[in-house]
């Protein structure tokens, strides 16, 4: 085979064709002269052409790009309809040269060409026929996939070399060329790994493209409720362990046999039992994978990129993630980058804590962002106890300015839609205090304890806004049961008024059945509660703080007085009684999503303000 220079300067090679030459049937049919205009374009649409006339065809064709102006885009649009990807080397390199000449001397065709790079991202359609019905989906069985998609990016490269504008051109085929999420996982794989592969080489783009990924995610996410996913999880475990009882019952397997079935098993046990869970998984496994690979030159770490990758994730962090409520596991690229290197989970806190402090700003976004701070500071093992402490320096002096300000004037009252900001910064006091009080003590106790009481909590408690009313009550039970238990506040009193002033809010249950529901009045949720989607959540785990069971003691300790209604289908890991692992935290903790239970006056997928029963 001739390498690509030597090919392209050597002559095109003789085959028999009717009609003259590729000059003079393009002369003749701007004279009118249209019969030989018509053969040509019958010889190239035809399904069986050769690869030798191929590459007579595109040598003229190059040589006569100046003919193909816009009155020739139907001869041209049957030219980039040519099957050259899955031929010859030498017609692969010959349609490059074709390309190139042709963007260059004739940019009207930019965006077709485009468009036919762009629609090679996916592998080809095949179509299967099923009771007279025709199903078509992507081929996943093609063994030249991989060296399609290099060549389709040599090809983009090409053209992107010829005409400097073509990212602004390109950006919108991207856009119209997404698959819809039903399409199959092999698709949207091919696709979102293709266009991540296009930032490398098309880097003004890189920004643009994350949007458009995190966005597709996000839909992605929002419209799967983790609820769902565990439905369909253990549904699928419960079939498994029916099928697995039966088979046990009916065969005795030979050894060999059940190799394979082990096989088997294994490799399901790595899929989502939901459809839309699975895709997900999938497409958060290759984000994951893109950010680790950009971040790392040759295994280590490369401060330049990852600071430049982190200023696009967190700008689409601002525009996407941060104004949608309830998402589950897309917002997890921040935590992943941010595990990279201290200064960048530094530097998100510092993000949040000023979108958190700035009046200017919208009170949900403001309160959203005490929400990532508070689940942050809780969940990231890397965060060292010296950085939870700066932060929550930051957030109580700002709060206990907020008192300053509030509790002599006519607003020194307790009201979500006036002080939104203040009830979300103390919940995300409480709740990284929750977590991390353990570790704030070890060492010295003495001074742990001196540093808390510093802290001034009975303040914040006792002011008027009452912050423990409107936070969360598995998190203000927890809470005063750690201040308690440290002497640092009680909290008992006031949780007793709150409760005498409750009024719960009733709901039609099923069947009919009238049941006690719980409202969340800072519709609040932790952002970063446990990851569930299979694949991608071990590139999370290793970073993430869990939580163990809790022992007969810690069980005793957790008696107390104050009960504030029941919840006994509590999602999270540290709801089911648990503490997590290095910290010790006495007590149950809250939950972003419990199950069938959603906040009648919020939106889909809102936490409730359920209330956790202290064991008896």
């Amino acid at each position: 085979m001739l390498g690509g220079d030597e090919f392209i300067s050597s002559p095109p090679r003789k085959t028999v064709r009717f009609g003259g030459t590729l000059t003079d049937i393009l002369l003749k049919y701007e004279k009118g002269e249209t019969t030989d205009f018509e053969l040509l374009k019958h010889q190239l649409s035809d399904p069986d052409i050769k690869d030798a006339q191929i590459i007579n065809w595109l040598h003229e064709f190059r040589a006569s790009v100046a003919y193909l102006t816009k009155e020739l885009e139907q001869l041209v649009s049957i030219l980039l309809k040519l099957p050259w990807l899955r031929r010859s080397q030498e017609v692969v390199e010959e349609y490059l040269g074709f390309l190139g000449n042709l963007v260059s001397a004739q940019t009207v065709h930019l965006r077709p060409c485009l468009r036919m790079i762009v629609s090679q991202f996916v592998p080809p359609r095949i179509t299967v026929r099923e009771d007279d019905v025709d199903i078509s989906d992507s081929d996943d069985d093609d063994e030249n996939l991989s060296e399609n998609f290099n060549t389709c990016h040599r090809a983009l490269q090409t053209v992107a070399r010829y005409v400097p504008s073509t990212p602004q051109f390109l950006m919108p085929i991207l856009v119209e060329n997404f698959p819809f999420i039903n399409k199959s996982e092999r698709t949207l794989e091919c696709y979102v790994h293709n266009l991540l592969r296009v930032t490398v080489y098309l880097p003004t783009l890189r920004l643009q493209i994350l949007e458009l990924i995190i966005e597709k995610l996000l839909k992605l996410d929002v419209s799967t409720p983790q609820q769902d996913i565990e439905d369909a999880e253990e549904t699928a475990n419960n079939s498994d362990s029916e099928e697995k009882s039966t088979e046990e019952g009916l065969f005795d397997m030979e050894e060999d046999e059940e190799r394979k079935g082990s096989k088997v098993v294994s490799s399901r046990s790595e899929r989502m039992a939901h459809p839309l869970a699975e895709r997900l998984d999938i497409l958060m496994t290759i984000l994951f994978s893109y950010i680790k690979d950009v971040c790392h030159v040759d295994g280590k770490l490369d401060i330049n990129n990852t600071k430049d990758l982190y200023r696009d994730l967190v700008s689409v962090f601002d525009k996407l993630i941060l104004p949608t409520h309830a998402s589950c596991h897309v917002q997890y690229f921040m935590f992943y980058i941010c595990s990279f290197k201290l200064g960048l989970a530094e530097a998100f806190l510092d993000h949040l804590w000023k979108k958190l402090h700035d009046p200017n700003n919208p009170s949900v976004i403001r309160q959203t962002a005490g929400s990532y701070i508070g689940s942050f500071l809780a969940r990231a093992k890397f965060i060292p106890v010296v950085t939870v402490k700066a932060c929550l320096d930051l957030l109580v002096n700002w709060m206990h300015k907020y008192i300053d300000n509030q509790d002599t004037g006519a607003n020194a009252y307790c009201d979500v839609a006036l002080h939104g900001p203040f009830y979300s910064t103390c919940q995300a006091v409480f709740y990284t205090l929750i977590f991390r009080h353990k570790q704030l003590l070890d060492g010295n106790l003495r001074k742990g304890l001196s540093y808390l009481q510093s802290l001034n909590f009975e303040r914040i408690v006792m002011c008027q806004l009452n912050p423990l009313k409107i936070c969360i009550p598995s998190v203000v039970n927890l809470f005063a049961a750690i201040t308690r238990k440290y002497q640092l506040v009680f909290c008992y009193t006031i949780i007793e008024r709150n409760n005498r002033q409750f009024i719960p809010v009733v709901r039609s249950g099923t069947g009919g059945d009238l049941v006690q529901t719980c409202t969340n009045p800072l519709d609040s949720f932790f952002p970063f509660d446990p990851y569930v989607l299979k694949r991608s959540k071990k590139m999370i785990d290793p970073f993430y703080q869990f939580w163990e069971e809790l022992s007969a003691e810690d069980l005793e300790n957790l008696k107390k007085p104050i009960k504030r209604g029941t919840s006994e289908d509590e999602d999270d890991d540290f709801l089911k009684g648990e503490t997590p692992q290095n910290d010790g935290v006495i007590g149950i903790a809250p939950n972003s999503y419990e199950s069938n239970i959603r906040s009648p006056v919020s939106s889909v997928g809102s936490p409730p303000d359920c209330y956790v029963p202290y064991p008896q």
